[in-house]
């Protein structure tokens, strides 16, 4: 169908995703990768490739292949009961058959009863290269798009500094331009107020005084609520924030020379110590200003309150010698310096500049020590220092991060290149212990700091950006802020300023390994079971006894029916894409997702491992699956094509697509689902566009219209389709309504083996728009009926003998509704009717995020993630009585009101109305003799 070199291109798509992460539940026991070691798989490969005795396992005497393995057949496998035997033997008897027995589950994952050689070292290949991919962290970035804002207020002048101010709160931001322009933004980056810095008395016009300087860095002094800005013109600018109104308090002026870097320090335990002030200037001097009684002031005030700032000579500063003191550093660095920090816990001064001689220089204030100097080829042009890790990184024209210890100056730790422009900024980030850097060209990397690997690229793209030219920067693009009380109940995230634009992207606040145990169940009690991602599918696993959720995040979790507790959770299932359907396997022990993108992937229930990925024929939503007996796969969706794929026995983890099915142009809008009867050995299609088509399983075609588009009359989209089994599967019962659609709130009853006629058809919603997007029935019996609507109502018909005559012409009557309660807030994505412990319950996924189970008389049994676990044996565990019935007290009233509803309901569609020439006005018959016989 396409060329190879097409082919090769669409796993592209699976290897730019964000990779996956599973958490198993702990009480699962050690996982055999972990408890089987390399005697133990010498030994085992010995008992499955040598003739053996029993179970016996010889230690001492090598064992050649035999010659049948030789000649390419398979191996002999093991039952169940031997493997036991086998592995206690080799591994210890002491060895729990619990253990051996999931272990021979999770191996034989296809059910064939068997256990051979190869499929131990498949599955144990798996498992060592995803423990492998787990041990290597996840970037900490986790957005892929940031936000970008644009600040008018700086006249197309670059941002020098962005700082994070929390007093009073709520959070706040303040950005000080170039040109002396201070901006004032909420935390969520809209712009509360804006105001310019004070010029020269001498330049007063009009009443006011234009600053005709440049702005060199800022810094917040959060005990005085004021933020210090210094400005070429030698000068320091003092910013009161704490009221309302932002103004400009203090100019503190005369510097011989121009402060081009700023630190401020104060104890936020007692405000009311002495705080210090630290400048570096462009002489390579560093200046400390300590203030001794913050709670008075900075300095000390003038008698009669000026319109103007108060201006204070620097000379002059000992007058203020009860409030300040000042001294100076000169000629630390030869060359200006670009960053200042300080450790109080020992007094250091850290700063760096692009000094060849003099990079770095770590400096004690008392001077009692020989200061560390760090020599760097070219300088640094920033540098960060995390006292927790003791490490210092640096970064600068040559482009690459360069990694030190605190008291090692002679040679690096590492060298991380990548970067392909000077280092602008860079920053660690302590608590996932990862390094976040920013280059002239907009390039954001993101390194691991034990692995010294680049975790992520992110090429920002700002608005300034124009081809062949670098982007004007300030001298300080980073804020960085860690999760600390300054955030209170924001996420950590990094701001970056480019020209005048800002950018936000949020961080994680742990390490993001790609899996581990279940374990934390205090997150779990401090999470709402209403407030988790919205679900988009679910679906119940009978032979595992399990509730599968699918969330639009891409998480799949994986719940005890008998408990509610959660026995797994795969992240990222399909990277950032939506999970948008998934389904079972026949064995129900493999788990089938599709994404948005089009991706779809098989995955081991029992313990998360990625089995195959199948090959996307385009990049079209996945909106439905269904899965033939021998395990062959029919997806469709937005490709508007039945595609299959065959997982019986594949060991690749890549799995081609099938495209012989005459699909192509049949539907001619996208497909929104799939439902199988293989009683009937048919499938059932149904489209955006209204279409309902019938296909046989055998011809691999479509066998006629049930429901089709006319060039009259437009049809609303079916949004769901149910075959019910028993009727299908009973002689008595197959030509009669044995599909059900949903379509705009009507439900209709379709034969597909005899005459098309519709077996019945009702308006199951209560009000004009209501749509029914999710049906099922209990398939042994097909007694009810169970609708889930997008209104988070549920009603449960009684169909035990609806559908099974023809109706007469212009009368639709409804079955009888047995219970009718409203489940959850948001639209009910899947309903599933459950036969467990010999009582039927009924499975509800919404899309406000919750699942649950409840009882088809409507009581709750519980929601699955809430922190008490139920007992599904033990009524007494339920949640009784939390959902009033809308069945109860029905009044006459309502009884006319459902009457008025019926006169909704649309006129049945007679017998060849909608369908495609001959062979729609009469469905061939499934089985002549059969019709002849009814």
């Amino acid at each position: 169908m396409d060329t190879s070199k097409k082919h090769k291109n669409r796993w592209i798509i699976y290897e730019t995703e964000v990779p996956h992460s599973r958490f198993c539940d702990a009480a699962s026991g050690v996982s055999p990768a972990e408890k089987l070691t390399t005697t133990h798989l010498q030994l085992l490969r010995n008992v499955f490739t040598c003739p053996r005795d029993g179970a016996q396992v010889h230690q001492n005497r090598p064992c050649e292949r035999r010659r049948e393995n030789r000649g390419g057949k398979e191996e002999q496998g093991m039952k169940l009961e031997e493997f036991r035997e086998v592995v206690k033997s080799v591994v210890g008897s002491d060895i729990e058959d619990s253990w051996i027995e999931r272990f021979f589950n999770e191996v034989d994952c296809c059910c064939s009863g068997e256990m051979s050689w190869q499929k131990l070292v498949s599955y144990l290949q798996l498992e060592y290269t995803e423990r492998e991919r787990s041990s290597i962290p996840r970037s900490a970035l986790l957005d892929t798009k940031p936000q970008i804002i644009h600040c008018l207020h700086n006249k197309r002048q670059p941002t020098v500094r962005v700082l994070a101010v929390s007093h009073p709160p709520p959070l706040r931001y303040i950005s000080v331009s170039k040109g002396g322009q201070v901006t004032v933004w909420n935390s969520s980056l809209h712009i509360l107020k804006s105001a310019g810095l004070a010029g020269d008395l001498t330049e007063e016009v009009a009443n006011t005084r234009r600053f005709r300087g440049w702005t060199t860095d800022a810094v917040y002094m959060g005990n005085f609520h004021k933020v210090a800005i210094a400005t070429d013109c030698r000068d320091l600018h003092f910013v009161d924030i704490s009221t309302a109104s932002v103004f400009e308090d203090v100019q503190l002026f005369g510097f011989r020379s121009v402060p081009t870097a700023l630190c401020y320090w104060h104890d936020a335990q007692h405000l009311e110590q002495p705080s210090l002030l630290l400048l570096g200037d462009e002489k390579g001097g560093i200046h400390l200003m300590r203030f001794l009684s913050p709670p008075k002031g900075l300095f000390k005030s003038r008698y009669k309150r000026e319109k103007h700032p108060q201006r204070i000579f620097l000379p002059d500063l000992h007058e203020h010698s009860d409030m300040v003191t000042y001294s100076h550093f000169p000629n630390v660095h030869k060359e200006p310096i670009n960053r200042v920090m300080f450790e109080p816990r020992t007094n250091v001064v850290m700063a760096s500049s692009e000094s060849d001689d003099t990079s770095v220089v770590f400096m004690n204030i008392s001077l009692k020590q020989e200061p560390y100097i760090w020599k760097v080829k070219q300088g640094s042009k920033c540098f960060d220092y995390s006292e927790s890790l003791q490490l210092m990184a640096t970064g600068g024209c040559d482009r690459t991060i360069t990694l030190w210890t605190r008291f090692v100056t002679s040679s690096p730790v590492a060298t991380l290149r990548g970067h392909k422009n000077p280092v602008l900024d860079v920053a660690i980030y302590e608590p996932v212990e990862q390094i976040l850097s920013y280059s002239r060209d907009a390039e954001l990397r993101v390194w691991d700091i034990s692995s010294h690997q680049c975790l992520k690229i992110l090429r920002l793209h700002f608005p300034c950006l124009q081809p062949g030219r670098l982007l004007e920067h300030g001298n300080f693009p980073f804020l960085l802020l860690h999760r600390s009380p300054l955030l209170q109940h924001d996420q950590p995230h990094l701001i970056i300023a480019c020209k005048d634009y800002l950018a936000l992207l949020h961080l994680c606040d742990t390490r993001r390994g790609a899996g581990g145990w279940l374990t934390d169940e205090g997150e779990e009690r401090r999470q709402s079971v209403d407030s988790g991602p919205a679900l988009s599918c679910a679906l119940y696993n009978s032979t595992l006894r399990q509730v599968v959720s699918g969330h639009v995040d891409s998480s799949v979790c994986v719940w005890d029916v008998e408990t509610g507790r959660k026995r797994l959770k795969i992240e990222n299932a399909h990277g950032e894409e939506e999970l948008t359907c998934m389904t079972l396997d026949s064995s129900h022990r493999r788990l089938i997702t599709g994404a948005s993108n089009g991706t779809i992937k098989v995955w081991n229930l029992l313990n998360g491992l990625n089995l195959h990925k199948l090959e996307p024929v385009t990049q079209s939503e996945v909106s439905g699956f269904t899965c033939l007996h021998d395990n062959q796969l029919l997806a469709v969706g937005g490709s508007q094509w039945i595609i299959q794929y065959n997982i019986s026995a594949t060991k690749d983890l890549y799995v081609r697509a099938d495209m012989t099915w005459k699909s192509s142009r049949v539907h001619k809008s996208d497909i929104l689902g799939v439902c199988q009867c293989s009683a009937l050995g048919v499938i059932a299609t149904a489209s955006y566009d209204g279409e309902v088509i019938i296909w046989k399983l055998e011809t691999q075609g479509p066998l006629f219209h049930l429901q089709r588009k006319t060039e009259r009359e437009a049809l609303p989209p079916v949004d769901c389709l149910l075959f019910l089994q028993h009727r299908a599967g009973n002689r008595k019962l197959r030509n009669r309504g044995v599909l059900v659609s949903s379509q705009a709130g009507t439900l209709r009853f379709w034969s597909v083996t005899g005459q098309t006629y519709i077996y019945g058809q009702f308006l199951a919603s209560e009000e004009p728009g209501d749509h029914v997007l999710s049906l099922s029935s209990d398939q042994l019996e097909n007694t009810i009926l169970v609708c889930g609507d997008k209104t988070g109502r549920i009603q449960i018909w009684d169909i035990s003998k609806y559908g099974l005559e023809i109706p007469n012409t212009g009368v639709c009557e409804h079955p009888p509704l047995l219970q009718c309660w409203r489940a959850h807030r948001g639209a009910i994505v899947s309903v599933e009717v459950l036969d467990v412990a010999d009582r039927l319950f009924v499975l509800i996924a919404s899309a406000d995020g919750s699942a649950g189970l409840w009882t088809v008389d409507g009581d709750q049994v519980g929601s699955f993630g809430q922190e008490v676990k139920w007992n599904i044996y033990q009524p007494a565990t339920y949640k009784r009585g939390t959902q009033k019935k809308l069945t109860e007290g029905r009044t006459e009233s309502e009884d006319v009101r459902r009457s008025e509803v019926k006169d909704r309901v649309p006129e049945p569609v007679k017998e060849g109305q909608t369908s495609e020439e001959k062979c729609c006005s009469k469905a061939p018959s499934l089985n002549p003799e059969e019709d002849n016989h009814e």
